[in-house]
């Protein structure tokens, strides 16, 4: 038997043995995490730094995780900067989640950022859904699988150019919310949602064997500021709850000195690199490494406006400024994506502006994953700075165009109603958010129809209660609409009793800025006719969730297209695919606003003032044979649409 002493002698050997051993391993293969500036590190982007793959217990070796030190990141004790991009798992379809990782890697990107909509999580109250392309943890399961690090950015506030800043709607069934704060109800809510979100998230952080090195402490609060209570309180709701990577903020520089929150390291966005703003981070943390989270490698669009674009070169130059100022970088967006189905964000400044349905964003990657200029350009830089060769870009997905697509059968909305929906009875206008719907959780997207019954004609007024956009109908006639701007319509007179029909639209909640708690949708307030206050209503929920667009497949009605006719109307036609299904572009010419369903997938909204013309339509939602087009068109209806493999996406204009 060995003596007591010989058997700690064998066990510090063996230990001592074994440390020898990682040691030379990761000296051959990792000898530095990321590359500094002017030092090139060898094998820094064939290699990722993953220590499961060397031991058994993940844990083993990742204690250190990623820190600040000396104006500097920190792997594991090593020289570390981040390269990152920006990615939304909710905007792209699962299929090609891969192939865009796989780009950022070839651009020389190390880094993925994420935002998790709470919105899509959590539809309905207490019901949670992170299955098929909200599944998260798959989605940072492969980040990892193709060496790729991750900022998770959970919110609960996400702004994004996405419907309420990712907010669920069921917040604004209390009249007295005050979102964004500890406002009892807001913060109860969140608690839940965290108390799901976040088990899926701590066993893939970095110091348990995962890609996620660090976590964002809400977003851009420093824009908001309503309540110097509110960051803490979500710092602690991640701690509590596990997080044990670094946190991070994220404002522009006007909000930078809001934002703070003790503990978390304060990051900055911005699109033009002006003088001496790197340096003012200095001013708000000492000593502390330089981060922009979100540097805006294009810019969103709105209805009505132009298609913004922002220069590649101009973009790459101030990326290469900042990085020789020794910051770490995000571009934001590296592939932007789409914002399908109703989920588009809207700005509120001197006036109400939704967004497309397209989030292109003028990225580094296009709507479809494809290589801009600007991915050619980076990765340029990034490969000088790295002093070695990158992987090469995957191939481009090819692009189909199948022609034109006739859309053969029409039923107007009239004839959908009495067969698939109830309505609900009401002395007074319901908003959106408070009807009795999806388990009390009330409707969260779409159109809502108001219907009561009038005598004789006169001056309507809206008294500015339309959130956002009424078409209004005496019986089945058409007389107009009422907006932000059209508050007030006269009504044709007519004999006995007669029908009111508003069509309201919920064109999206605003997604940044002071107006979050009052962004209820539908009629909000009275609505007047000659003064008097509309009473008595019926009220019909659109919200054109996949099994109400199922049983409208089946319902009867639908008849041959004439050669005019004026919606509001579903019409449906066939799409025919000999071969393997590809992306397309859905051209709608003729056509003047209403939303396109492929397959029972909602691609999104169009509108004839562009600047989009075309909706992308992704291979993996089209099938081999048959495929169903179901468009919902409000008013103006074309025979055709034209399946094309160029989008459109408007006039430009370059961003100032």
């Amino acid at each position: 038997m060995w003596p007591c002493g010989g058997r700690r002698q064998r066990r510090l050997g063996g230990t001592a043995l074994l440390l020898l051993v990682l040691w030379l391993v990761l000296r051959r293969y990792y000898p530095c995490l990321l590359p500094v500036v002017s030092e090139p590190c060898e094998n820094a982007v064939l290699y990722r730094f993953n220590w499961s793959e060397l031991i058994p217990l993940q844990l083993w070796g990742r204690t250190l995780g990623l820190q600040t030190e000396n104006s500097q990141f920190l792997l594991e004790g090593m020289p570390f900067r981040i390269f990152g991009g920006s990615m939304h798992y909710f905007r792209v379809p699962r299929e090609y989640w891969e192939d865009r990782m796989l780009k950022m890697k070839a651009c020389g990107l190390n880094t993925l950022t994420t935002y998790v909509p709470w919105n899509l999580h959590e539809q309905e109250r207490g019901k949670f859904d992170f299955s098929r392309n909200l599944d998260l943890e798959a989605f940072l399961s492969l980040a990892a699988k193709n060496g790729l690090w991750v900022i998770l950015r959970p919110g609960p506030y996400i702004c994004s150019e996405w419907d309420l800043g990712g907010l669920p709607s069921w917040l604004l069934q209390d009249p007295e919310m005050q979102l964004r704060t500890t406002y009892k109800g807001f913060t109860e809510a969140v608690d839940a949602y965290f108390d799901h979100l976040m088990p899926l998230v701590v066993p893939l952080q970095y110091k348990k064997g995962g890609p996620i090195i660090a976590v964002q402490v809400e977003n851009e609060y420093g824009s908001y500021a309503k309540d110097p209570n509110y960051m803490t309180y979500v710092k602690m709701a991640l701690l509590n709850r596990g997080i044990v990577e670094l946190l991070m903020t994220s404002d522009n520089k006007n909000g930078l000195s809001f934002g703070l929150v003790e503990g978390a390291l304060a990051t900055v966005n911005f699109q033009k690199l002006e003088p001496g703003l790197l340096k003012y981070l200095d001013t708000v943390q000492r000593d502390q490494p330089k981060m922009v989270m979100e540097y805006w490698t294009g810019w969103f669009d709105n209805w009505g406006g132009p298609h913004y674009v922002f220069d590649a070169d101009e973009m790459v130059n101030t990326v290469a400024s900042v990085l020789k100022l020794g910051a770490s970088i995000n571009l934001y967006m590296f592939h932007g994506g789409t914002n399908f189905g109703f989920m588009n964000g809207a700005l509120e400044a001197d006036e109400y502006k939704s967004d497309v349905t397209s989030y292109d964003y003028d990225a580094v990657l296009t709507e479809a994953g494809d290589y801009t200029s600007k991915f050619f350009k980076l990765r340029q830089l990034f490969s000088m700075i790295i002093g070695q060769p990158l992987p090469l870009p995957p191939m481009i997905e090819s692009k189909a165009s199948y022609g034109a697509i006739l859309l053969h059968q029409y039923i107007p909305l009239w004839d959908v109603l009495p067969s698939l929906l109830q309505p609900i009875k009401s002395e007074f206008p319901i908003n959106m958010e408070n009807l009795h719907l999806n388990d009390s959780s009330g409707q969260s997207y779409g159109y809502v129809l108001y219907e009561t019954v009038i005598f004789g004609g006169g001056h309507l007024h809206s008294r500015d209660h339309v959130r956002d956009r009424a078409q209004v109908f005496v019986n089945t006639m058409y007389v107009g609409e009422l907006d932000y701007n059209t508050v007030e319509l006269s009504l044709p007179e007519g004999q006995g009793f007669r029908q009111l029909r508003l069509l309201v639209e919920n064109r999206g909640r605003v997604n940044y800025g002071l107006a979050l708690n009052e962004q209820r949708k539908g009629l909000i307030g009275d609505v007047f006719l000659n003064k008097t206050p509309l009473r008595n209503f019926k009220i019909y929920s659109l919200e054109m969730k996949p099994g109400f667009m199922k049983s409208l497949q089946h319902t009867a009605g639908w008849s041959a297209v004439p050669d005019y006719f004026v919606g509001p109307a579903f019409f449906r036609g066939r799409l025919w695919i000999e071969h393997q299904p590809q992306d397309t572009f859905l051209k709608l010419q003729g056509w003047e606003k209403g939303v396109v369903f492929v397959n029972g997938q909602n691609l999104g909204r169009y509108w004839k003032i562009g600047p989009q013309e075309t909706l992308y339509l992704p291979g993996p939602w089209l099938w081999k044979g048959s495929n169903e087009i179901v468009i919902f068109e409000e008013r103006t209806a074309g025979r055709i649409i034209q399946s094309v493999d160029i989008p459109y996406l408007g006039r430009t204009q370059y961003v100032d």
